[in-house]
């Protein structure tokens, strides 16, 4: 299983639409084949810096998933949505896999 963290620079003016951004993915991914962890959103601090989370299987299955996204009708929409908005400046992916073991019970 492989994590994928959209790190995302919004333009603070526009956390609305990020949110309604947000929440048209929090729909599509999962339906799409990912395993959705959560978009998040700046609240202290930074008010640029915004997250995406999800799982996937693989990268192979990271491609199948990309073309089903692209695909889908909200998927779509959403991308075209951010495009007219302009309320992402960048975003970059970085690829994780867990390393550590769950905490063991207590006997």
């Amino acid at each position: 299983m492989l994590t994928c963290v959209i790190t995302y620079d919004i333009d603070p003016t526009q956390q609305g639409a990020f949110a309604q951004y947000a929440r048209n993915w929090g729909q599509a991914i999962p339906r799409c084949g990912a395993q959705l962890v959560g978009y998040f959103a700046p609240h202290e601090g930074s008010t640029t810096r915004a997250y995406g989370i999800y799982h996937i299987e693989s990268l192979a299955a990271y491609e199948a998933y990309r073309a089903r996204l692209a695909a889908d009708p909200l998927g779509r929409e959403n991308y075209a949505f951010a495009q007219a908005k302009g309320f992402i400046r960048s975003e970059n992916r970085t690829w994780l896999r867990c390393v550590s073991e769950p905490p063991k019970e207590e006997a």
